[in-house]
This record gives C-alpha cells, sequence and structure tokens, in this order.
C-alpha cells in the first residue's frame, strides 16, 4: 500500500485551482494577460479531467488548473482527482480552493485511491517511486480520510491476495490482527471444533479444502453499546464444489471472498471512528474445494438454526456458510445486521457489475442506504424480497433447498434463503456484490474493491454516530 496523503499542510507545495467550465472565464478575468494567452494557447477549457501547468515569473510552475467540466457540486465530479494524482509530476500538491467538507474528504480519497498498487508481489524498487502527494484538504476530516483510506486498501488488499496467499487462515490472520490494533477481540473456531460449536454447514462446506474451514468472530467496543453485526462471506476459492465450475467461471474466484473483506474493512472504518457501539463481525472462511469428503448434490445438511437444507447445487455454497453464521448474529438481537456475499451472478445480470444488490425488509433503511450511496457516489440499488418465491426453495426432503427449481430470479431467491435463518428482517441488510472492477476508471482502479463499503458507512454513521 502506497499512501500519498500529507496529514499536515505545506505552504511551499504547489497549489492546485479547481475550475468549472463556467468560473474558468470569470477566473481569467482577474489574471494577468500572459496566463490567460497561456490558457489559450494550450487549449484548456476546464474540461473534465484535464489539467494545466502555470509557469511563474521565473518558468516554474507557480499552480496547476483543473478541469471539473460543468460540474463541481457533486461528489462524482471529484474522482477526476484520482487521475491528476497519477498524471502530475512527482512532488508535493495542495487544493488552492475552500472546498466543502464532503468534497474535499472525497477528493483526498479519489487522489489517495487514484494510485492504489497491489504491490505484494513486485521489487521494491518498482513501487512507489516519484509519486504526487496532496496535502490534506483544510476543510477535509483528518479521521475520516484515515478511516477511508484504510477501509478501502484494507477490503483491497485482501481482495486482491491470489487464493495461494489468502485462505481461510490468512483470512483469519488479517482480522485478527484488525482487531489487535484497535484493542478488540477475535475469536477463531477451526475445523471439526465447528461441529462441536454447532456450525454443521460451514463445516460440510469447507472440509474438503486441506485448508481448514474456520468461524472468525470479531468483537469491539463496550458491552453495553447499541449492537451492530456484520457478517460477510468469506469463501477464499469457489471451484464449485462437485458441481465444478468452468475455466471461465473460476477465473476471479479469489474475489468470492470479497463480502467478507469488505465488512472487514468497513469495520475498520467504524472502529477508526471511534463510535460508541458494540461491533460485531463474523465471517465464515471456507474454500469450496473437489476431494473425497466433498459435500454432495443431494446430501441433506444440518445448520446451526435447526432448519436442514437439500443441496440442489454445490455452487451455492456461500449462502450455506453464511446461514449458520446469520443464525448466530440474529441469536444477539443486534440492532442491526448487514451482511455482504459476492452471491449471484444474478444480481449482476440484472444489474451489472456497479450496482450492488440490497434486500432488506425495512423500507426505512433501504431509502437511507439508496440516499447515502447518491451522496457519496458509491450506488446501491433495492431489489424485492418477494415472497411467492419462496416456494421456488420448496424441498420434498428437507426444510429447503439451498436453489430454486427455476433459472429466473436468483439473486431474489439467494436473499429469501437467507431470509429463512433471520427472525426479524426489517433489521437486516442483505447486499450483494460483485467486489471487483472490471476495468480502471478515475480513483477507482481495476480489481478488488469494497464496493457499497462508503455508502454503509454513510448510512450507518447517521444511525450510530452518536451514543
Amino acid at each position: 500500500m502506497i499512501t500519498n496523503i500529507e496529514l499536515a499542510q505545506d505552504p511551499t507545495a504547489t497549489p492546485i485551482l479547481p475550475l468549472t467550465i463556467d468560473n474558468l472565464a470569470q477566473w481569467l478575468t482577474s489574471q494577468p494577460h500572459a496566463t490567460a494567452a497561456w490558457c489559450q494557447h494550450h487549449g484548456f477549457a476546464a474540461q473534465p479531467g484535464k489539467y494545466l501547468a502555470v509557469p511563474g515569473e521565473e518558468g516554474a510552475v507557480s499552480s496547476i488548473l483543473f478541469g471539473l467540466g460543468k460540474g463541481g457540486e457533486k461528489v462524482g465530479d471529484f474522482w477526476s482527482f484520482g487521475t491528476l494524482a497519477n498524471d502530475l509530476p512527482a512532488g508535493t500538491y495542495r487544493i488552492d480552493t475552500d472546498l466543502d467538507p464532503v468534497l474535499a474528504n472525497h477528493a483526498a480519497l479519489a487522489w489517495a485511491q487514484g494510485t492504489y498498487q497491489f504491490d505484494r508481489y513486485q521489487n521494491e524498487d518498482d513501487v512507489g517511486n516519484g509519486i504526487a502527494k496532496l496535502c490534506l484538504p483544510e476543510t477535509a476530516d483528518p479521521a475520516a480520510i484515515k478511516g477511508a483510506i484504510k477501509g478501502g486498501f484494507l477490503a483491497r488488499d485482501l481482495i486482491n491476495t491470489p487464493a495461494s496467499d489468502m485462505g481461510p487462515e490468512e483470512l483469519a490472520d488479517a482480522a485478527v490482527e484488525l482487531a489487535k490494533e484497535f484493542d478488540g477481540t477475535c475469536e477463531v473456531t477451526v475445523s471439526d471444533d465447528l461441529l462441536a460449536a454447532n456450525y454443521p454447514a460451514i463445516h460440510a462446506v469447507g472440509r474438503a479444502s486441506a485448508r481448514a474451514p474456520r468461524l472468525i468472530d470479531l468483537r469491539w467496543g463496550p458491552e453495553d453499546g447499541r449492537r451492530l453485526t456484520l457478517v460477510g462471506k468469506g469463501v477464499c476459492f469457489d471451484t464449485g464444489g462437485l458441481n465444478l465450475k468452468g475455466t471461465a467461471g473460476m477465473a476471479k474466484m479469489k474475489k468470492d471472498m470479497g463480502g467478507a473483506a469488505t465488512v472487514l474493512g468497513l469495520a475498520a472504518m467504524i472502529m477508526s471512528a471511534e463510535w460508541p457501539i458494540r461491533l460485531r463481525v463474523l465471517i465464515p472462511a471456507v474454500e469450496n474445494a473437489v476431494s473425497g469428503n466433498a459435500y454432495r448434490p443431494g446430501d441433506i445438511l444440518s445448520t446451526r438454526k435447526g432448519l436442514t437444507v437439500e443441496v440442489g447445487n454445490t455452487d451455492a455454497e456461500g449462502r450455506i456458510v453464511l446461514c449458520d453464521a446469520l443464525a448466530e448474529a440474529d441469536s444477539e438481537k443486534p440492532e442491526l445486521i448487514i451482511d455482504m456475499a459476492t452471491l449471484t451472478g444474478a444480481a449482476r445480470v440484472a444489474l451489472g457489475t456497479d450496482l450492488p444488490a440490497v434486500f432488506t425488509g425495512s423500507d426505512e433503511i433501504a431509502e437511507a442506504l439508496n440516499s447515502a450511496g447518491e451522496k457519496t457516489d458509491d450506488p446501491v440499488w433495492r431489489l424485492p424480497l418477494h415472497g411467492p418465491y419462496r416456494a421456488l426453495l420448496k424441498s420434498k426432503v428437507a426444510d429447503l433447498n439451498n436453489v430454486s427449481d427455476g433459472a429466473f430470479g436468483g439473486a431474489i431467491t439467494a436473499a429469501l434463503y437467507l431470509q429463512s435463518f433471520i427472525e426479524d428482517s426489517s433489521r437486516w441488510v442483505h447486499i450483494d456484490t460483485y467486489g471487483w472492477n472490471d476495468k480502471d476508471r478515475p480513483g477507482r482502479p481495476a480489481g478488488g474493491d469494497g464496493l457499497a463499503m462508503r455508502a454503509l458507512f454513510a448510512m450507518l454513521s447517521d444511525r450510530f454516530d452518536q451514543a
């Protein structure tokens, strides 16, 4: 991880002046004729993402003009600072205007994320040389920025790490390290101890791998605080099990623990903000492998809640491990349970890769999360918990099947399956996410990404950031 945000102010830093198309002309009227001629000569018209270095009296760069196009008022307009961070020469820069605090925070976050590098497997000499650094804008919130960068980079690093180095044990180690950093606790239940502790579904999915399954249980904050529980799907690699995926289907399966990575990143943001709450993070960490003791299509599995599940497809393993974790989360009756999972291709067919699907029994929470997504430019989209589709999960030999008997509405039936393990869906949110950027965008490099993490933090801040 390379950090390119300077928390301290540097009066010698090169100033950056963000300009919209509308205010460029007005700004030029207050400048020397030579500056206006320089802009005209270089065709600078405040186009979005374009910049122009303006020379000073002795020829050195005196300032950087940066175009915001016709925008400049929304968070999304400031993603282009991520591109600027890559385009500018090495040096230290500062934003030379008083931005709204929300926009200032986002400009700094975009700058940091724009130069994110997953450098674990690169020689040190090849990484981080000659980066452009930004002094944190004076109107920005240092704590919020530090938390957002830490959480975002943590999620990215975990997802980007190949399964060879990010199995259930390594994922648990990351959670233990995070808990220690913030004076929390983290218990890990491993292998056959899962059976003794009554987590049979997690054990069933993970037992075929040489890398033992486990349940990660991180706790932080005062015992008497308002309770928030996060649950993340931690399938560190998904072969599909005996319903084996094809080559293309396995290509990105190192990211199948993207839900776990995202809730750990969100937990880092929450703990950094020091909310007065009791936070719990539950992650069933497994590898869905193939071996002689792999669980099979047609098997009947027990679950922590007591419901039995017929295995219709071993490639729908995420919901099986999640159901044990959700039953445990629900047992404490927290104020809110949020689970995140790279759960279904059906959600991607419905909404594409940029929009995580949201399911909840609470209209108020759904509206608040959608609003937070718009404000942070971290959008989500609600899909319905359509009750009649529950019949598609019926089994003749068990309480329910892990897949529906039809080809349609797969994201909805997966959510309905999970809802079966929650007593009150009005205090539960399920997010079906992609956890990945397929292509580079300003401030959002290709690779692992904790989609919906910033939206969730904003929504939860309004609810929990108070005693």
